[in-house]
């Protein structure tokens, strides 16, 4: 399985990079889509670098890349799709840190939509926890079998528009109500009147979330 391609940015310090923050972008987007957010978090986090990856699969449309299709929606179907893009991410982490001979627990997994479902779905069930997995307009896929399968407790923060016309965000308060019942420590940044995408208050609460799981 080939590694997924990556563009990278920082550290800020232009130090030897000390933690890895991996970006997963959404459906029908690329690594340029999130890339953008690095320098506001590289304040947070000057020792760490950034790398934000294409997804393995070309969309469909032609442009932009997916995790998994989507035609399907059905739940079987999502969770395979999940488990497909959960080794191709597993694969690139455990290649970042080696290539950057970092620590196997210096790393945390942000990502969008599909790239929410996406982290959340390889962060909860990698032996080695996250620093933290920060989703945006996600959901949590196959609830049922991270019950069986959760291998780790790494803090999530869940951020969300409360006026998502794509990704409702009761798909991420069904998120945090499972969370909560395994025991993952979930923070919330549920944004009024904000639609399918990552707004300030988003970005900062990301940026707390980063800077207390490397403390």
């Amino acid at each position: 399985m080939a590694v997924l391609e990556a563009i990278h940015w920082g550290p800020a310090s232009k130090a030897v990079p000390k933690q890895l923050v991996i970006l997963c972008h959404g459906l029908g987007a690329d690594a340029y889509d999130l890339i953008d957010i690095a320098p506001t978090w590289g304040h947070a986090l000057p020792d760490a670098i950034f790398a934000s990856v294409n997804a393995p699969q070309e969309h469909p449309a032609g442009f932009g890349r997916q995790w998994w299709p989507v035609g399907d929606r059905r739940p079987e179907v999502m969770e395979a799709g999940a488990r497909n893009a959960q080794a191709h991410l597993d694969a690139f982490i455990d290649a970042e840190l080696a290539r950057l001979n970092l620590p196997a627990d210096a790393y945390a997994l942000m990502g969008f939509s599909q790239g929410a479902m996406t982290v959340l779905f390889t962060g909860l069930r990698r032996a080695v926890a996250p620093r933290a997995i920060l989703a945006f307009s996600g959901a949590l896929l196959a609830p049922d079998t991270l019950e069986a399968e959760i291998a780790n407790r790494a803090p999530v923060l869940l951020a969300h528009g409360e006026a998502d016309g794509q990704v409702p965000v009761t798909r991420s308060r069904d998120a945090e109500a499972m969370l909560n019942k395994l025991g993952v420590p979930v923070e919330t940044a549920y944004s009024p009147g904000l639609g399918h995408g990552i707004d300030d208050h988003g970005i900062g609460m990301g940026a707390l979330a980063l800077q207390r799981g490397f403390a």
